[in-house]
This record gives C-alpha cells, sequence and structure tokens, in this order.
C-alpha cells in the first residue's frame, strides 16, 4: 500500500503536465469546460502509456523504490499486450464503487467514502488469495515479485 501512496504522488506530477499539454491544446478555460470528459479520458490514455510502458520494463519508479517488479506467472517480464490489459484489470479498484454510487447523487465526502471502502474491502480480498495476489493481478496473468538490489550496475551507487 506504501508503493501504491508513492505512485499515487507520481501520477499527480504526471497529471498536472497532461492536463497542462491539454488545457493548452484545446485552449480549456476552466475545469467545467465542455472539454472536461475529453480531459478524463486523455488522462486515462496518458495513465495507460506510463503504466504499460513501465510494467513491460518490470517497475514503475515507486515500484523501483519499494523493490517490487511485475511478471507474468512464469516469472517473465510482461509483454505490451499483458501491460495493457493490467492496467484494464486495474481499474476494478475504482469503476464499480463509481460506477453503483453515481446514481445515488452522494455527497463528496459520501462518494469518497464508498470508494476508499471498496478499495479497502478490494485490498483485504488478497488475504483470501494463497499467494496474496490482488484480483486485478489473477485476471491478467501477473503477480508481484520482490526485485533484487542492484549491484555492480554502472552509476548506481550501494544502499548504504
Amino acid at each position: 500500500m506504501a508503493c501504491m501512496l508513492y505512485e499515487s504522488m507520481l501520477l499527480f506530477g504526471i497529471s498536472f503536465v497532461a492536463t497542462l499539454a491539454f488545457s493548452v491544446l484545446t485552449q480549456m478555460r476552466s475545469g467545467i469546460d465542455a472539454h472536461r470528459p475529453w480531459l478524463i479520458a486523455f488522462l486515462g490514455l496518458v495513465f495507460g502509456l506510463y503504466f504499460s510502458y513501465c510494467w513491460s520494463k518490470g517497475q514503475t519508479l515507486a515500484m523501483r523504490t519499494w523493490r517490487i517488479r511485475v511478471t507474468d506467472r512464469q516469472g517473465r517480464p510482461l509483454t505490451p499486450a499483458r501491460a495493457v490489459f493490467r492496467y484494464a484489470c486495474s481499474w476494478l479498484w475504482l469503476l464499480p464503487p463509481i460506477a453503483f454510487i453515481a446514481p445515488m447523487h452522494l455527497s463528496g465526502w459520501g462518494m469518497a467514502g464508498a470508494v476508499a471502502g471498496w478499495m479497502a474491502f478490494w485490498a483485504l480480498m488478497s488475504f483470501s488469495n494463497p499467494d496474496r495476489q490482488f484480483l486485478h493481478d489473477l485476471l491478467a496473468g501477473t503477480r508481484l515479485v520482490d526485485a533484487p538490489r542492484h549491484q555492480g550496475v554502472p552509476g548506481v551507487l550501494p544502499a548504504a
């Protein structure tokens, strides 16, 4: 979960740059502009490209920090197609509660609570799996493994 928190901070920076580029290119003047659905779709695409690229190389920056690597079930690096599929499956963390609570017209705090509750339930479901895998990893045929420390890599200093 700490890796997820770190990843969200990195995504904030990526979304800032992507939103700036989108706003300049479309001359978007307000957050409630008619371009907003296109901005959300654009950010989903940018995030998909970021994660798919990093996962096909083995790790995102946050995963590298926490020494986690994503592989297929046989321990091989992900193909770009499998990385894209894993990204699509990872939306199960957010889409079901959003789709369920949208017609309820909850307040902002009510929606945040419902989404947080779903995410906590989703994370706790991993304890029912013998390998402690999340459902999106099971569906995508991927798994998270410990990454070895960098040893003897030029330009990388050993950890203290």
